[in-house]
């Protein structure tokens, strides 16, 4: 079987990390192919939510350790960041369209990172997360210094990063961690319609917000206001902002093409 399984059903293309037995627990081969498979999320034009989730019991417990420590496997920490979890954070970051991080287990180490980078993240009631660097003497990497803090706060994410505390997916969604727990009874259920709600919205400014979301980080007020001047336009002349006027004069419910 793959390590990565991808799924695309009205609109919305589900990406499952797929190595159970290891907690889906990342080598170079399925970071290689996630990056693969998300550029195709990208390219192709039927997709317009993605779900980003784990096969098993597991989201994802970050790197797979037994690679690390084999001499022949080993790729190297720069290659791992370099070519692996940083190019697979900028993936998501830089799709404008909606990824769904669901996590249907513990998520340790970059796989919490991978996870908090994703527009809205929602949890089983079962699920977990760990900072868990520090228990193996490593600094957070896969974004988490930049993405954790400007979620909780600072003093709270410096405490998860040095101590490595386990946090519930109660706690995380009180923190601010998330957007929604799930019951496990609901959650493939309830996760599935919130994809399939954001596949049928209007994907390009949906995509145009993240890209403003994602300029919020480092840019000023001014160039924030000016950046939206810009995007605003951009929108006004897609096809789905003319549906959804038509929509609204005419009241009945928009149907959006993404355009």
């Amino acid at each position: 079987m793959p390590s990565i399984q991808l799924h695309i059903e009205n609109g919305v293309a589900q990406v499952t990390l797929n190595r159970p037995e290891t907690f889906n627990s990342f080598n170079r081969e399925m970071a290689l192919l996630l990056q693969n498979t998300l550029d195709e999320c990208d390219t192709n034009q039927e997709v317009r939510a993605i779900i980003l989730t784990g096969n098993g019991k597991a989201f994802c417990a970050g790197q797979d350790l037994n690679e690390v420590t084999s001499p022949e496997l080993n790729p190297g920490f720069r290659k791992i960041l370099e070519e692996h979890y940083n190019p697979i954070i900028e993936r998501i970051r830089t799709i404008e369209k909606p990824i769904v991080g669901a996590v249907n287990g513990v998520a340790a180490g970059a796989g919490a990172n991978i996870a908090l980078a994703c527009d809205i993240v929602v949890a089983v009631e079962n699920a977990s997360f760990i900072q868990a660097f520090s228990k193996i003497g490593l600094i957070p990497d896969s974004a988490g210094t930049f993405f954790l803090p400007r979620l909780i706060g600072f003093q709270k994410a410096s405490a998860l990063m040095m101590l490595g505390d386990k946090v519930s997916a109660e706690e995380a969604e009180r923190l601010g961690m998330l957007y929604k727990v799930y019951s496990a009874d609901t959650f493939i259920e309830e996760t599935n319609k919130l994809a399939l709600k954001l596949a049928q919205m209007p994907t390009k400014a949906l995509g145009l917000t993240k890209r403003l979301l994602n300029q919020s980080m480092v840019n000023t007020l001014e160039e924030q206001l000016s950046v939206e001047s810009d995007l605003q336009i951009e929108a006004a002349e897609s096809e789905d902002y003319a549906e959804g006027v038509n929509a609204f004069i005419q009241k009945r419910k928009p149907i959006f093409k993404g355009k």
